[in-house]
């Protein structure tokens, strides 16, 4: 069964034309990641564990890489954070080299982080809307048949239903570095949202945070979306899971401020 099989759907037309065709991978390499399945890591010692291995990625001495994990509870800062955005609850937050602003990771909630050096010409914005693209396919699997994007923002939302507003059921915040990728994504299970309650996640006011559990009304665990988002991401890196254009809204975005001073 191909990616296309998998994931049926219209064929529409990307956000925007990627530099090279939009069926070839868009790693480097043609060998198949190593995936790692990590289990419950510190923010501290995953972020220690990706710039090593991203470093030996650059210097061609390991392949591409795949860690699959969770976080316990943690607050994570990316450059463009603004003092307004931090948290109300005292507790302390970890200031990352990724882009975007402030987010929570927690226990129920999948994060992936993708070590993978990207194909000449590398194009950054091919490589997120790709992510996007497997989320998506993963999200609609598992029963949120509406989700997309919104214009304006990066990540995941389900669409505004006349009671809720739009909400982010998945985030994204990544860095390249000699064209070698880290951080990653992170898709909301069964976390729980007190959390995002004490921060203007993601620099967002105007919309919400929701997890799996909460749209289908049942709890979807991490195991339960593991092996689909795996399967969907290498189909999506390799060219084979088309990004089409899921867009329902537009909206500012959040990441267009200057950065913030060190």
């Amino acid at each position: 069964m191909t990616a296309r099989d998998r994931y049926p759907g219209p064929i529409m037309t990307a956000p925007r034309e990627p530099f090279f065709p939009a069926d070839r991978s868009i790693r480097a390499s043609g060998e198949p990641p190593e995936i790692r399945y990590l289990g419950v890591v510190d923010y501290q010692e995953a972020w220690n564990l990706q710039a090593e291995l991203a470093s030996q990625r650059a210097a061609g001495e390991i392949g591409d890489q795949l860690l699959i994990l969770e976080h316990p509870s943690v607050y994570t800062a990316g450059k463009r954070t603004q003092p307004e955005d931090r948290p109300t609850n005292g507790l302390p937050v970890i200031d990352v080299d990724r882009g975007g602003r402030i987010t929570w990771h927690g226990e129920g909630q999948l994060v992936v982080y993708p070590i993978i050096k990207l194909a000449d010409p590398v194009d950054v914005v091919d490589y997120v809307r790709r992510l996007e693209e497997a989320v998506i396919a993963t999200v609609r699997e598992v029963g949120v048949g509406n989700a997309g994007r919104i214009d304006g923002r990066s990540g995941v939302w389900v669409p505004a239903d006349g009671t809720r507003r739009d909400r982010k059921v998945a985030a994204l915040g990544i860095r390249v570095t000699r064209g070698v990728t880290m951080h990653g994504l992170s898709l909301n299970c069964s976390n729980t949202l007190e959390h995002y309650g004490h921060i203007v996640a993601c620099g967002i006011d105007d919309a919400d945070v929701t997890t799996l559990s909460m749209e289908l009304g049942r709890d979807v665990s991490v195991g339960e979306v593991t092996a689909p988002l795996v399967d969907a991401l290498l189909a999506a890196l390799a060219g084979e899971l088309a990004v089409a254009d899921h867009t329902f809204g537009s909206a500012p975005d959040p990441t267009k401020i200057p950065a913030k001073t060190r």
